[in-house]
């Protein structure tokens, strides 16, 4: 990881001198739009929704890339410098992104939303919702804080609405427009919290098992828990007694479906639901979307939709 950092820094500095006097003010892309840059897709979805035709928004992490192992190239940390908008998650989610914040002039600073700001996070040694490290055998994993906070529509509504600020923030001569489409926005995000708080509050089972622990907000906020096969970061390494752990759990409480994610192989949860006699389904942990999905138009809505009814199959 440390040479990861130092790179990134050189590839900072080398860019920042590049773009040295390029003034960063509002809307300066062709055509007179916004230029947002967004660090994963769900602030890619909301961004683009709420800045509707005022904006062009850049996505970084490209389609089908698991945002965790994700670093920007130089191209990418141009695009940031050059932005009027950049939008980025927080408490943690984006390793590098304190050393871009901290490289820039504040001259030089395009609009900074961190969409996850007001929101009360989990902390990442109790951030398997309802259960405390003892109880489901994991520790901290090294994270302070669980980042994984779209995952709950009710915090949905909260990081949408920063995005939107941010919006005005840096075209308020449209802040109008932003104000209706994030209305709109937050009608959607209202109506699949209603339909979470309802469906989730009548289902027989409240336990869930999952490959990689980032459904806390949404085990907190819909009144359910999770049992995490490996920790905050999906690229930890479950250890023999996790893995023995976890099979128990399922086979004791008679847990019918593991959990895995699209973007991550799902061979080692599918070895675990053999052994236990379960089935898999997928629960997105909405970090990208793969390309068919990008084809197929889906959205943030439309996948927490289909995650919702993959959790209603496993609690009933």
């Amino acid at each position: 990881m440390p040479r990861l950092k130092t790179s990134f820094a050189v590839i900072l500095s080398i860019v920042l001198l590049t773009v040295a006097g390029c003034a960063s003010g509002g809307q300066q892309s062709a055509g007179g739009k916004v230029k947002v840059v967004t660090s994963f897709y769900p602030l890619y979805d909301f961004a683009t929704q709420i800045g509707g035709e005022h904006a062009h928004v850049v996505n970084l992490v490209p389609a089908g890339v698991e945002p965790h192992e994700w670093q920007p190239k130089s191209r990418d940390t141009q695009r940031m410098v050059n932005a009027d908008l950049f939008i980025y998650n927080g408490a943690g989610f984006e390793g590098w992104v304190r050393d871009f914040l901290d490289s820039l002039k504040p001259g030089e600073k395009p609009v900074i939303v961190e969409a996850s700001d007001g929101i009360e996070l989990i902390r990442g040694e109790s951030a398997t919702g309802h259960h405390s490290d003892e109880e489901d055998g994991h520790e901290g994993h090294g994270t302070e804080y669980d980042p994984h906070v779209w995952l709950s529509p009710l915090q949905a509504i909260r990081m949408a609405e920063n995005v939107k600020d941010g919006f005005v923030r840096a075209d308020p001569d449209h802040k109008a427009d932003y104000e209706a489409n994030f209305r709109t926005l937050s009608d959607r995000l209202q109506a699949l919290h209603q339909k979470y708080e309802q469906s989730l509050a009548g289902a027989r089972g409240k336990e869930i098992v999952v490959s990689h622990q980032s459904f806390g907000y949404l085990c907190r906020d819909y009144g359910l828990k999770q049992i995490a096969i490996m920790g905050l970061s999906p690229d930890s390494e479950p250890t023999a007694q996790d893995l023995k752990r976890v099979r128990q759990l399922v086979r004791e409480r008679g847990i019918k479906v593991i959990f895995f994610e699209k973007l991550l192989s799902g061979k080692l949860v599918k070895t675990i639901a053999e052994d236990a006699g379960a089935e898999t389904l997928v629960l997105d942990p909405l970090e990208g979307l793969t390309p068919e999905e990008e084809k197929a138009g889906a959205d943030y809505v439309s996948i927490m939709e289909s995650n919702l009814q993959n959790l209603l199959k496993a609690l009933q």
